[in-house]
C-alpha cells in the first residue's frame, strides 16, 4: 500500500466535511451515483452496453449510471479486492459460478425483494437455480451459452451421414457411428471431429446431463458426496473412444481452447467441432470467403437434449448505499427488448422468455434458430452450488479427464480418482 501524504489526508477530510457520498465525483447535488462494472468483451457488446448505459443517463438525469469496464480474465480476484478494500462496483457483472462463495461471504445483496414481478416472472425457475443459494437470490441470470457443434457443412452433404436438428438430434451411440463414417470419407489426416478440451471439467459435466449424469449427490443432511455412474460414462467414453479407438476425432486438439481448432476447421482437417454458441461470432468474421458453415445440436441421451450451464450475472453489491437505484438499472437493462439488444451483441441467448421469442434469435441464419431451440432444455450446471468444486476441478477432475481422453489411464482410474480423491476434496469444505 502506499503511504498516505499529508496532502492525501486533506483532501479526504474535506470531502467528508463536505458530505460527500462514498463513490460520488465531490458534488453533493442530490444525484445517486452507481457505478456499473461490465465484463463484455466483443466490440459489438461494448458498444450495446455502453449505449444502453448512455439510453439510461439520459431519460434519469438524478441517478447517473458510470460505465467501467471489467475483464473475465481477472473478475474473480478483482472481485475479493475491491470487496476488501471497500470499493466494490455498485453492479457486479459476473457469471452464476462465480457467486456461490461472494452470496455466502455476505459480499452480494440478496435480490429477492428488490427485483420486480415483471423480471422474477420473465426468468423461468431452471435460470434462477443456478444464483440461488441459502435461500436468497444473488444474481440475475441474464444471458446464457449452450454447446453446440459447429459443423461443415459441404463435408457433410457430400458424406450422406444424417443431419440432426433439435427435433432429431443424434443419440450419443449415433453421434459416435457417424463421426466414424465420416472420417472413413475424409482421407488421412482428417477427423470429423475435434473436440478442444483445454478446460474438459465442464464440458464432460454439462453435457452429462443428456445422459442422466449426475456425478454430485446432496444427502439429506446438505453434505454432497460425488459417485460416478454408468450414466456419468457415456459422455466421456465417447469421447475417449473417439480419440483412442476409432481415431474419428483428432488428438492433438484435445489440450487447446475452442479458438485453436478453427484454422484447421477452416482447412477442412477437422468437419466438426463442439463449440460454445457465442463461436459462431469468431466464426462469422473469420472463415474464408465461400466456407459454409452449420450450427448442429448436441447429441441427446435419455434426458434429450438437457445441458448444465452457468449463466452471465448481474448482481449488486450488499455495501452499495443504493440497491433500490441499482434495481431500477436492471430492470430497465434486463427489459426483453433490451436483453436481445445484450444477446445478439454478445452472440449468446437471453434467459428471459420474452426475449427468446424475438423472431431475429429464431432466425437460421448463423444458427440462431437451432440455439434457441436448445436454450429450453438449458438447467444448472451440476457444480453450481457446491462447496470445494474448485479444488476439485483443478486438483482432482481436470488432470483426470484429461489423462482419460489422451488414453493414459482407464475408465476405472477416472472412477477411483473422481470419486475416492474427490470426495475427500469435498469432505474439508462440509465439515461441521
Amino acid at each position: 500500500m502506499r503511504p498516505r501524504t499529508w496532502a492525501a489526508v486533506s483532501t479526504v477530510v474535506a470531502l467528508l466535511l463536505s458530505g460527500c457520498t462514498a463513490g460520488g465525483d465531490g458534488r453533493d447535488d442530490g444525484t445517486v451515483r452507481l457505478r456499473f462494472q461490465s465484463l463484455a468483451w466483443q466490440k459489438e457488446s461494448v458498444d450495446v452496453n455502453k449505449e444502453l448505459v448512455a439510453e439510461w443517463n439520459a431519460a434519469h438525469p438524478d441517478i447517473r449510471v458510470e460505465y467501467v469496464q471489467g475483464s473475465w480474465d481477472s473478475v474473480h480476484d478483482q472481485l475479493l479486492t475491491s470487496f476488501e478494500g471497500g470499493e466494490a462496483p455498485d453492479l457486479i457483472h459476473d457469471a452464476s459460478d462465480d457467486l456461490a462463495d461472494f452470496a455466502y461471504g455476505g459480499r452480494l445483496a440478496d435480490l429477492s425483494d428488490l427485483l420486480p414481478a415483471r423480471l422474477k416472472a420473465d426468468i423461468p425457475a431452471r435460470s434462477w437455480e443456478t444464483t440461488t443459494f441459502g435461500g436468497g437470490i444473488y444474481g440475475v441470470p441474464f444471458l446464457q451459452e449452450p454447446r453446440v457443434i459447429i459443423a461443415n457443412r459441404r463435408i457433410l452433404e457430400s458424406s450422406g451421414v444424417r443431419i440432426p436438428t433439435p427435433e432429431a438430434p443424434w443419440s450419443w451411440e449415433e453421434f459416435r457411428r457417424v463421426t466414424r463414417e465420416l472420417t472413413a470419407t475424409m482421407g488421412p489426416g482428417r477427423y470429423a471431429i475435434a473436440w478442444p478440451l483445454k478446460e474438459p471439467v465442464s464440458v464432460s459435466l454439462n453435457l452429462g446431463l443428456s445422459t442422466g449424469g449426475r456425478l454430485f449427490h446432496r444427502g439429506a443432511d446438505g453434505r454432497v458426496t460425488i459417485d460416478f455412474g454408468a450414466a456419468d460414462g457415456i459422455v466421456p467414453g465417447t469421447v475417449h473412444d473417439q480419440v483412442n479407438t476409432d481415431r474419428s476425432a483428432a488428438r492433438s486438439t484435445l489440450g487447446t481452447g475452442g479458438s485453436d481448432t478453427l484454422p484447421g476447421f477452416f482447412g477442412g482437417r477437422y468437419a466438426m467441432v463442439p463449440l460454445g454458441f457465442s463461436y459462431r461470432q469468431q466464426i462469422a468474421r473469420q472463415a474464408p470467403p465461400g466456407f459454409e458453415w452449420t450450427v448442429l445440436p448436441a447429441p441427446a441421451g435419455r434426458e434429450g437434449l438437457a445441458q448444465g450451464v452457468s449463466p452471465q450475472t448481474l448482481s449488486i453489491a450488499e455495501d452499495s448505499p443504493h440497491k433500490k437505484e441499482a434495481a431500477q438499472f436492471l430492470d430497465f437493462l434486463l427489459q426483453p427488448r433490451n436483453m436481445v439488444r445484450l444477446a445478439r451483441g454478445d452472440w449468446m441467448l437471453p434467459t428471459g422468455t420474452a426475449a427468446l421469442a424475438d423472431p431475429s434469435l429464431r432466425t437460421e441464419r448463423d444458427g440462431w434458430a437451432t440455439g434457441a431451440a436448445v436454450a429450453e432444455h438449458l438447467r444448472s450446471a451440476p457444480a453450481q452450488s457446491v462447496r470445494g468444486y474448485p479444488e476439485w476441478k483443478d486438483k482432482v477432475a481436470t488432470p483426470a479427464f484429461q489423462e482419460y481422453y489422451s488414453g493414459a489411464i482407464d475408465a476405472a482410474e477416472l472412477r477411483r480418482r473422481l470419486v475416492e480423491d474427490g470426495n475427500l476434496v469435498l469432505a474439508r469444505y462440509q465439515r461441521r
